[in-house]
Formats: C-alpha cells, structure tokens, sequence
C-alpha cells in the first residue's frame, strides 16, 4: 500500500473558503464563511495529492493567536489529517514565541482539542443555535 505523504503550506484566504463553507456551514451563503479579518490573518491548509482537505486561520494579536475555521473534509476525518495540521501548527507558533493559543471550540469538539493540552477557559456560551466554549493553552517562551 502506498504511503501518502501530507504536506501543510500557507494558503490565502480565498482557498479556505469552500472548505469552510462545506464543512461548518453548509445551509449558509459564501460569505457568512468569510470573516471581517480575513486578509489579515495566516492561513494554512493541509494537501494530501495535491488537493486541500484540511484548513486553518491564525490571528495573531499581541502575542497570542486565535484559531479559526479549522476544518477537514468530511471524507477525510478521523484519518489524523487535522491533528497533523494542528499539530504543525502549535510547533510552528511555539517557534514565533507566541505566549498563547486559543479558539472558540464548538462543545463536541472541545475533547478533540484537549488532546492538544488546550484547556477549558470559559462558561459555554451559544452562537447561531451552537454551543461553544473557550479552550486555550499557554506557553512558557
């Protein structure tokens, strides 16, 4: 069998755009997906023979990065693929320096995020008709 190799580059923002869409919000229009920050941001998506199957958006302010948008194709989960590319992720801010990183995680998928030693830092709260909370982690740069 043969091995498949994947390989995380920084994308634009347009490119994560029909993942978000059709992984998070798929009865919502183009541009509820897209965010007011966008252009500012750092985006990366995961390739697996060429085609993006996994995205994620960093904000950085001051020395802390919020994640967002993070999504995988459908077909493509439970495969490792997101924990490859979250994990890529937190090596590479933890080379920047950068002293925290947090997300607002949807509930059912807050336990997938302590795996990454992302902690529970807030009081659910709801946002269009789902449950979130805050998980976050610290560095010590």
């Amino acid at each position: 069998m043969e091995t498949i190799t994947p390989k995380i580059k920084q994308i634009t923002s347009n490119e994560t755009i029909a993942i978000r869409h059709k992984v998070m919000w798929p009865n919502m229009s183009l541009e509820y997906v897209k965010l007011p920050n966008d252009e500012s941001a750092r985006h990366f998506g995961l390739f697996v023979n060429g085609e993006i199957i996994s995205i994620i958006s960093l904000f950085k302010e001051k020395n802390e990065i919020q994640f967002r948008k993070f999504a995988t194709l459908i077909e493509f989960q439970g495969l490792g693929y997101g924990t490859i590319l979250l994990k890529n992720i937190i090596d590479l801010i933890k080379k920047e320096g950068i002293t925290k990183l947090w997300c607002n995680a949807r509930i059912e998928k807050s336990k997938f995020y302590e795996k990454f030693n992302l902690k529970l830092a807030s009081e659910k709260f709801k946002k269009d008709g789902i449950d979130y909370v805050v998980m976050e982690q610290q560095f010590n740069n």
